[in-house]
C-alpha cells in the first residue's frame, strides 16, 4: 500500500511504481540512507517525489523511524445546516485538530480540541482517513512526524464561535459547501485529502 507524507505543501509518496506526472523518482540503493534531512533537501527544488521501492511498508516504517510520532486528531464539524467548521491560522484555511493526550482515545481528543479551539461541542459520526506530516521541530531540535486522525462529527452547541488565540487560531466560520471549496484553495493538502474522504 502506499504511503503518502506531506512536508508542509509538499508531498513524498512511497510506492512500487513511478506516479504519472511531475513527480521526482528516487530509488533508493538502501533505505537506511533515506534520512528526514535527505528528502528535505531533494524537496527543496521538487514538489512532488515518489520514493520507488519492491516493498513500500517497509521503506516508509525506515523511513518513519527517523522522527518522533507524533498523534492527533481532528475533524470536519457538520451543522443542522450543512456547513462545515473552518479555522484560519498563518493565513490559511484549515479544520480544527490537536495533539493527543496520554491515555486519550483519538475519538475523545478529536472531541476535545475543536471544543477548545472552536467553543463547538460536537458527537463523532464516523472515522475518515488519516494524514502524514512530517516537519523539523526547532525548539526540541528534533523531526517530527505527525500522524492525524480524523473524522466526521456534528455539532451539537450552537453557541458563539470561540478562536483559540493562544494556538494562533485567529478566526471560526461556518462555512456553506460553495465557501468550503474556494477555502481549501488556500488549505494544506492534508486537509484538501481529508476534504476528499468527506466526500466519498
Amino acid at each position: 500500500m502506499d504511503r503518502t507524507v506531506y512536508f508542509a505543501d509538499k508531498a513524498v509518496v512511497f510506492t512500487e511504481k513511478t506516479p504519472g506526472g511531475g513527480w521526482y523518482a528516487l530509488m533508493p540503493a538502501d533505505e537506511k540512507d533515506l534520512s528526514p534531512a535527505k528528502v528535505a533537501k531533494i524537496l527543496e527544488t521538487h514538489n512532488c517525489v515518489a520514493v520507488i521501492t519492491s516493498d513500500p511498508q517497509r521503506t516508509f516504517e525506515t523511513f518513519a523511524s527517523g522522527f518522533a510520532l507524533v498523534e492527533a486528531a481532528g475533524g470536519v464539524v457538520l451543522n443542522g445546516r450543512g456547513e462545515w467548521l473552518m479555522s484560519g491560522r498563518n493565513g490559511r484555511w484549515d479544520l480544527p485538530k490537536g495533539h493527543v493526550e496520554p491515555a486519550e482515545t483519538t475519538e475523545t481528543a478529536a472531541v476535545r480540541e475543536i471544543a477548545e479551539e472552536t467553543g463547538v461541542s460536537a458527537d463523532i459520526v464516523r472515522p475518515l482517513c488519516r494524514t502524514l506530516h512530517a516537519y523539523y521541530f526547532a525548539k526540541t531540535g528534533r523531526w517530527e512526524l505527525k500522524r492525524t486522525h480524523w473524522y466526521e462529527l456534528r455539532a451539537v452547541s450552537a453557541g458563539k464561535l470561540v478562536p483559540q488565540t493562544e494556538e494562533g487560531i485567529e478566526r471560526v466560520a461556518w462555512c456553506l459547501p460553495a465557501e468550503v471549496d474556494a477555502n481549501l484553495q488556500n488549505a494544506f493538502p492534508t486537509i484538501r485529502r481529508v476534504a476528499e474522504a468527506m466526500r466519498r
